[in-house]
């Protein structure tokens, strides 16, 4: 005797599911809202409540920075609130402004951020990177050459008048240097060209000068000093100069436009960053 195991009923079933779910009739979803259906798989679920759903984002938030102060208070004054809370950190030189920072009896999602990054101006990082490194003479005055704008005292022109003679006797043998009581030095040398070999001649240059830099775009300018220093080993003369206390200036400076965002916005500027 055969036996035959009835057929069973599940794949008809479920063939009755699909092609109902398939004939149903679609339906518009709100925006704004979350959405739990019972599907055959399973309960599957449909998030619209994102920004991307509405037509405009239900917060501020994103990190926009600036350069100067002239944009970090044309921000300030569009977006802040009673509210907003302002950080410098020196080491960074950078002030960050929370616009939208918690309150005194709520959280809030402190995600709008202006942040002011200064930037240094080419002409101070240009002094920056050869001070205290001696050069060649003709190195040395090409340089004063070029940054005769920020050069006061001497003036330019006088500085000019320095360089020049510096690079006219390029090719001398500098023998010995002497303090004047001026506070110039003297510098003797003794001609090594062919045509004017062996005659000697003596180059008196400042022992100090003083240089007017600006150290972040669009702040104001400094004045800082720079003493001359020289090198001589028988042979070619080696110049320098050394800033004094370049760090110092360049704190003074991130300080100053620190005071000046704080008396723009009426608000305290606290020493540190945000969380």
């Amino acid at each position: 005797m055969t036996y035959t195991e009835p057929g069973s009923t599940n794949g008809e079933a479920q063939t009755i599911v699909d092609t109902a779910v398939r004939t149903l009739t679609p339906h518009q979803l709100t925006p704004g809202n979350y959405y739990a259906f019972n599907t055959p798989t399973g309960i599957e679920r449909v998030d619209l409540t994102g920004d991307q759903y509405k037509d405009a984002p239900s917060r501020k938030a994103g990190i926009t920075t600036v350069r100067d102060f002239a944009s970090f208070i044309a921000y300030w004054e569009k977006h802040a609130d009673d509210n907003s809370e302002v950080y410098a950190d020196v080491e960074r030189l950078a002030i960050t402004a929370v616009l939208d920072a918690h309150t005194a009896d709520a959280p809030r999602w402190s995600g709008h951020v202006l942040r002011l990054e200064l930037r240094k101006t080419e002409a101070w990082t240009q002094w920056l990177q050869l001070d205290g490194k001696l050069m060649g003479q003709e190195q040395f005055a090409e340089f004063l050459e070029d940054h005769l704008p920020e050069l006061r005292e001497p003036a330019a022109a006088e500085m000019l008048q320095i360089a020049q003679s510096i690079q006219g006797v390029a090719k001398a043998e500098f023998q010995s240097g002497t303090r004047l009581s001026s506070g110039e030095r003297k510098l003797a040398y003794v001609e090594t060209i062919q045509a004017k070999a062996g005659q000697k001649g003596e180059l008196t240059i400042p022992e100090t000068f003083t240089v007017g830099l600006v150290p972040f775009e669009g702040s104001d300018g400094y004045e800082l000093t720079a003493r001359l220093r020289y090198r001589i080993n028988g042979g070619p003369l080696q110049l320098a100069y050394k800033l004094e206390r370049p760090a110092d200036t360049l704190r003074a400076a991130f300080g100053d436009v620190v005071t000046a965002i704080a008396e723009e916005i009426n608000t305290a500027v606290m020493n540190g960053s945000p969380a």
